[in-house]
């Protein structure tokens, strides 16, 4: 390839800042096509956006001989679907996180695209960032000596316009794979596994305790690494607003990092040496530094650190932490 030309299935809300406008502000790459159901929508997507052209079909989309590489960007129910169609086509796949509704059709998705020798590519586009590769490099370099554990805790307040009868599809598990553990923690679980390989062993708890939706709205889990770190997560998004929290701890033998993983870019070090407080900024467009990984990854020219292999990872961890629906 000399040059990748996009083309996104779904065009919604992620795509209109996060990652849409990234495509063409990165060289050698270029958003030529996108796609949503509701046509009018597509196309004002395209005229806002200047994109060339627009459909309300994705089959049309993914054949269309000018798309070289495809973006998916519907919630997880249709990830699977999508992504056998655009590997059948023979062109890269880029698929929003979570990577599906389960562990399985992760496995199904990978499959698929090693058939047919194309490479598959997850939004967890955290592991681009300036910010995360910061704390990675804090790890790795012994800034905190060996480390010993990981706290995760997230907590949200309800939102207070649920409306029983249109649920967001985000805590609609038939469509999302399970409620917002599995919108959020993906990420943060994802990032453990960047900064400390793999998660070996895992185990979990969860329950509806508000009853707002039908997916779980508490999740515990336990979990472990091959180097002997141990680690634990509390995610819970029914408490009051002055309870709100979103805090991951890093401790080693000789400090300790927190940093957060949605609210805040700053990335607090603590050390025999003192207290040291680092802001790196999130880029415009947070999906870009990931993108611009893919397309030289895709142009020959480097690699790109989230792949179908390391997202189905984090799905098989929310699988066992929360025992859904995980098929081997």
């Amino acid at each position: 390839m000399q040059e990748i030309r996009w083309g996104i299935i779904g065009c919604g809300d992620v795509t209109e800042k996060k990652s849409g406008p990234a495509f063409s502000k990165i060289p050698q790459s270029r958003l030529v096509a996108v796609m949503r159901r509701d046509a009018a929508k597509a196309a004002d997507y395209a005229r806002r956006h200047q994109v060339p052209r627009w459909y309300a079909n994705a089959d049309e989309l993914i054949n269309d001989p000018e798309v070289n590489a495809v973006y998916i960007a519907t919630p997880p129910g249709s990830h699977l679907e999508y992504t056998l169609k655009v590997a059948a086509a023979g062109k890269p796949v880029y698929v929003e996180k979570p990577m599906a509704l389960n562990y399985d059709q992760c496995r199904q998705m990978i499959d698929a695209c090693a058939q047919v020798r194309v490479p598959l590519f997850v939004a967890y586009y955290r592991r681009g960032q300036a910010i995360f590769r910061k704390v990675k490099e804090l790890v790795t370099t012994g800034a905190i000596g060996a480390v010993r554990l990981v706290n995760i805790r997230l907590y949200h307040p309800p939102k207070p316009d649920l409306d029983a009868n249109e649920l967001p599809w985000r805590v609609q598990p038939e469509i999302s794979g399970g409620g917002l553990f599995f919108d959020l923690a993906s990420h943060q679980l994802d990032l453990m596994d960047f900064f400390f390989g793999p998660i070996t062993q895992v185990q979990g708890l969860k329950a509806n305790q508000a009853g707002l939706y039908p997916a779980e709205d508490i999740v515990t889990a336990n979990f472990s690494f091959a180097s002997g770190v141990q680690g634990s997560g509390l995610w819970c998004f029914t408490v009051a607003e002055s309870a709100r929290t979103d805090q991951t701890e890093i401790i080693g033998s000789t400090g300790r990092i927190t940093y957060s993983t949605f609210d805040s870019d700053i990335i607090t070090l603590e050390t025999a040496a003192g207290k040291q407080e680092m802001q790196i900024p999130y880029p415009e467009h947070v999906q870009q530094p990931l993108i611009q990984e893919m397309v030289a990854e895709l142009l020959g020219q480097g690699t790109c650190p989230s792949t179908g292999e390391s997202a189905a990872r984090t799905a098989q961890v929310m699988d066992k932490i929360t025992a859904t629906r995980e098929k081997h």
